[in-house]
């Protein structure tokens, strides 16, 4: 049970899919940096500053400035505003990634465009004239 466990961790797909893993928690790291540093402040300077996270509809008793103090003053609140803010991050991440495989998937198409004009060109005589080169020989 050991060996076919063995057999099973070091199979090609596993090992990918682990480091897909890794290299994605990592990118995941970088492009949230960027919607949050880059991408935010920007949306903030178009809306004029608006923070959409903290848009929240109090449904309890009590004004709150922020929608950290209604949660932990624990009010129910419908917080549409960190909502919206998820959209546009998985909008922005989603379009990150789209980005990246299409890069992915040319660089790819190049090098299969490569093989395949090497595959193509021809790397000696072909079987016709080496008969062709025979059949010569013994005519003469």
């Amino acid at each position: 049970m050991i060996k076919e466990f063995r057999d099973f961790i070091a199979k090609g797909n596993v090992m990918d899919m682990a480091v897909g893993i890794i290299i994605g928690a990592a990118f995941t790291a970088i492009v949230t940096s960027l919607v949050a540093d880059l991408i935010n402040p920007i949306i903030g300077l178009v809306t004029g500053g608006m923070d959409f996270s903290n848009l929240f509809v109090n449904f309890g008793e009590g004004e709150f400035s922020s929608l950290a103090a209604a949660r932990d003053a624990g009010a129910p609140v419908f917080a549409y505003g960190a909502f919206l803010t998820a959209v546009i991050n998985f909008l922005i991440i989603a379009f990150v990634v789209f980005l990246l495989v299409k890069m992915v998937n040319r660089v790819k198409d190049a090098a299969i465009r490569k093989e395949a004009a090497a595959a193509a060109a021809p790397s000696g005589p072909s079987q016709l004239d080496v008969l062709i080169e025979i059949r010569d020989a013994l005519q003469k």
